[in-house]
């Protein structure tokens, strides 16, 4: 029997983020594949006594990680369990300056971005020197992000060099960047699906009232056509981030698009509205294809 396991995290309770696992299940079915979805709960791995790694999982052909536990993920793949994505995948999409720095050299734009200093002394004053240097460099408005974030809400706009400072000293003791304002993109970006290194849809996300393009921040969507940019930009991000499936968010350069995220599991309801491609049976199919092809 065909076995499969989708696991998501812990605490995820929302019907919009069981969405995505609920679709999956289906479209395996169809293929023949049992999936079951599960919570990545306390206990599923563990490391013993004598220092080797034990799983619960070892029934399963392979995993559907829809988490971001970098621990979890790497005892799974150390006890031999294949991972849509892999450990390193997931981990690299997570940090947004891990991503943008391991993109470095693929030849792909990037916009501008300094990485923030960690502070791990309580109620350190800021670094004014060092955010007076970043906003010369970078110019006003410029961007501040969380290093870890998702749906837009770890994103800030610093419109001068007070809301620059309040902003540095609300995120001081986390993991964070400076980024250049693209202006030729506010309020609008493109998200684009990959498979396998393939882009397989894209819409235009739009907003008129934010900086940031975000649907669940009120923006809007429509479907555009796949490029060859877009095809060649989905193909260099998922080779060199060694991603099975991702969405890579893109920004209108002055000379072409700039990939400002990759999220490793992103959200495919939005897009097989706006697009009618049904992203889930792709994404199985190209797993039980790899899975199971050659046998």
């Amino acid at each position: 029997m065909k076995r499969a396991v989708i696991l998501v995290n812990a605490y995820t309770r929302s019907e919009h983020e069981l969405f995505q696992p609920k679709r999956l299940r289906d479209e395996f079915s169809a293929l023949g594949v049992s999936a079951d979805i599960l919570r990545n709960g306390a206990g599923l791995v563990h490391i013993r006594a004598d220092g080797s790694v034990a799983c619960e999982l070892a029934d399963y052909d392979f995993c559907i990680y829809l988490d971001k536990d970098k621990y979890t993920s790497e005892m799974l793949e150390a006890c031999g369990m294949r991972l849509f994505n892999r450990h390193g995948a997931v981990r690299a999409c997570d940090d947004k300056v891990e991503t943008l720095f391991r993109l470095a050299g693929s030849g792909l734009c990037v916009p501008e971005t300094y990485p923030g200093l960690l502070c791990y002394t309580q109620d350190a004053p800021l670094m004014r020197e060092g955010l007076e240097k970043i906003a010369a460099r970078l110019g006003y408005p410029l961007i501040v992000k969380e290093s870890y974030g998702s749906l837009g809400k770890q994103v800030y706009l610093a419109r001068d060099f007070e809301e620059l400072c309040a902003i540095a000293a609300q995120v001081q003791k986390k993991p964070h960047l400076f980024q250049s304002f693209v202006a030729s993109s506010r309020g609008r970006d493109v998200r684009l699906i990959a498979v396998g290194g393939e882009a397989v849809a894209a819409m235009e996300r739009h907003s008129e009232r934010d900086f940031r393009s975000n649907v669940e921040l009120g923006g809007s969507a429509r479907e555009v056509l796949v490029t060859e940019e877009m095809r060649h930009i989905a193909a260099v991000v998922s080779r060199t981030l060694s991603l099975d499936y991702c969405g890579i968010d893109l920004l209108y350069g002055k000379e072409g698009f700039l990939v400002c995220e990759v999220n490793s599991n992103a959200f495919f309801g939005g897009i097989e509205r706006v697009t009618g491609k049904n992203i889930a049976k792709r994404y199985a199919e190209y797993i039980c294809d790899l899975v199971y092809g050659a046998k």
